[in-house]
């Protein structure tokens, strides 16, 4: 726990791990994102805690305080956006508030919401990650000196994906309608261009628009159902 005063001393950052010393809370319902921010993290020397929906991270947050927050806007719980609203008024306060998101104009409403910075999805450009998070932090926590921008990128395990097919798959068996199907389409979207996934984003995409309009939502339904079980399969077969 980096994060409560007097309990453990700050460890400056280097030009290498500027990030070193640090904890970063992210909030993030996939496992195929969160294996992503846990590899960009390790790379920059700062330490990890995930929490998967609102109501964990509000657990988390009233035992530790983060140095930094990373929040997905779009959680099975809730909106991002409340989070991070309560986070900016909150005292003490975090020292750095970021928001996620692969949704057109997340970022505006995300800085209007209080966060301090912003990162796209799909994500897994580690100096992309490294120069967000740094543009967050007061000076004294920022390496000294130039430094190299690392651009490299990242490449989360497989398996993580595999179970966020699964969690859709289990989603769509035990709730095949309402709600849930508007958070199984952004939730796997999200995830599928994380993957670069077309054929699956283009998929949730369809599936969104159906839940809205209410046109051929069976039909798109299926083609992800159909879809998800492919990936499934392809995954055990490796």
């Amino acid at each position: 726990m980096d994060d409560l005063p007097g309990l453990t001393p700050i460890i400056n950052p280097t030009a290498a791990r500027p990030l070193l010393g640090m904890t970063i809370l992210v909030v993030e319902d996939s496992l195929y994102a969160c294996d992503a921010m846990r590899l960009m993290c390790l790379h920059s020397g700062a330490r990890i805690r995930r929490a998967d929906c609102l109501r964990s991270a509000r657990r988390h947050l009233s035992v530790y305080r983060p140095s930094v927050v990373i929040v997905d806007l779009g959680l099975p719980d809730g909106s991002g956006l409340d989070l991070i609203e309560e986070l900016a008024a909150a005292d003490p306060s975090v020292t750095s508030i970021i928001a996620t998101s692969g949704l057109d104009g997340a970022e505006a409403r995300s800085i209007a919401a209080g966060a301090a910075g912003f990162l796209a999805k799909p994500l897994t450009n580690l100096g992309v990650f490294q120069q967000a998070v740094l543009a967050t932090l007061p000076a004294d926590r920022r390496p000294c000196g130039p430094r190299i921008l690392r651009n490299e990128d990242v490449c989360p395990d497989p398996l993580a994906y595999r179970d966020d097919m699964m969690h859709v798959s289990n989603l769509l068996d035990e709730h095949p309608g309402g709600q849930v199907l508007a958070y199984v389409a952004q939730f796997l979207g999200g995830v599928a261009r994380s993957a670069d996934d077309d054929q699956l984003a283009l998929a949730a995409d369809a599936l969104a628009d159906a839940g809205r309009s209410g046109a051929a939502l069976n039909v798109s339904l299926a083609q992800v159902a159909g879809l998800v079980q492919e990936r499934l399969a392809e995954r055990v077969a490796m």
